[in-house]
């Protein structure tokens, strides 16, 4: 990794290590113990090599060479319609005509790794509603890292079996605070369809975690002691956290989290997620992570998002596009997509009016 890291970095490793008994050594363990040892090795292999190591070293060269930003990670919307009805997601502003094919994906992934990336994420509407296809990206790119984010209701054996056997497939299940306003966002029965398949991936040695969004009604419930144990007893291993975005011709701003909330959420994941105390349970903050990412990840600096009609946008949230994969190279999409963030920060919350 030559300077990657700092030597100081290195060194915390080495000590967190050499102590099982700390938090995160038992965290660490315990993934271990529970994960079907194929889905170990092979995340292992494509997460820990392939992407952290040679893709980083890649990506890097690749940057200077054709003078773009390269990202890390390659989002794509896989369906533009729902298995049920759900309110209030921006996917709905791009209408329910259209998908991206599964030749469109492989071309991607293809010229994505000549580049160095080999993360892949999809999401929706309900990506599972693909899974035919995107097993067959599984098989077809073993040396990459694939990641749903899904409601879980498609979620059954057949599919872990399937999982179990590439390898290289991850899900984050959509979670709601509650039964009740899961159902209520969702359909009836989703809330305990979700909980179903999380008990189904843990039994069955896979790897995943939680999605969870955070509007203005639930920043205390989601964010819980209750709630991380409620999460962990079910085999989750990551949470991450998104802010609720309004945006469209009916955009809701007052369903988005308070400035006071999110400072609140600020605090309380790092609590949780601190060396000592807290739950073992890794968060992750799409937010206010950024301090740790050298300030937004969009804009292709760090990820790239491609919605159903193949039009390149420099985040999921941000619905802006100067290139569509459909008439452009992925190399030449990426020059062309904007990625000088002035502030840093998500303008969608902390700078709307510009």
């Amino acid at each position: 990794m030559e300077d990657n890291f700092s030597t100081e970095v290195y060194e915390e490793i080495r000590k967190l290590i050499h102590n099982p008994d700390t938090k995160w050594m038992r965290y660490v363990n315990r993934v271990l113990d529970e994960t079907d040892p194929h889905v170990a090795k092979m995340m292992a292999l494509n997460l820990g090599y392939q992407v952290a190591f040679l893709g980083t070293k890649t990506i890097r060269k690749n940057r200077e060479l054709h003078g773009c930003h390269i990202p890390w990670i390659i989002l794509m919307d896989l369906a533009g319609t729902w298995d049920f009805h759900c309110t209030g997601y921006r996917e709905a502003e791009y209408g329910n005509e259209g998908n991206l094919t599964c030749g469109e994906m492989d071309s991607v992934i293809s010229q994505g790794k000549e580049l160095g990336i080999y993360f892949y994420m999809m999401t929706g509407g309900e990506p599972l509603v693909r899974k035919s296809d995107i097993l067959e990206l599984c098989k077809k790119h073993n040396d990459c890292v694939f990641h749903c984010f899904t409601d879980g209701t498609l979620v059954d054996q057949q599919l872990c079996d399937a999982m179990k056997k590439v390898g290289n497939l991850s899900l984050s299940i959509r979670l709601k605070e509650s039964e009740e306003a899961g159902d209520f966002r969702r359909g009836s029965g989703v809330y305990e369809k979700a909980i179903h398949a999380m008990d189904l991936l843990h039994e069955n040695g896979l790897i995943f975690g939680n999605s969870i969004c955070c509007t203005r009604k639930n920043p205390e419930a989601v964010t819980s002691d209750e709630f991380f144990d409620l999460l962990i007893e079910h085999g989750s291993r990551f949470a991450g956290y998104f802010y609720l975005s309004s945006e469209g011709m009916k955009a809701a701003p007052e369903r988005m989290p308070t400035r006071e909330q999110r400072e609140y959420i600020y605090h309380r994941l790092r609590e949780v997620r601190a060396k000592e105390g807290g739950r073992e349970i890794f968060t992750i903050d799409f937010q206010n992570d950024r301090e740790f990412a050298g300030g937004c990840i969009a804009g292709d600096r760090t990820y790239c998002h491609m919605n159903i009609n193949g039009d390149m946008e420099p985040c999921t949230f941000f619905h802006y596009s100067g290139a569509n994969i459909r008439d452009n190279t992925l190399l030449d999409g990426l020059k062309q997509l904007f990625n000088k963030n002035m502030p840093g920060v998500c303008p969608m919350p902390e700078n709307p009016e510009r």
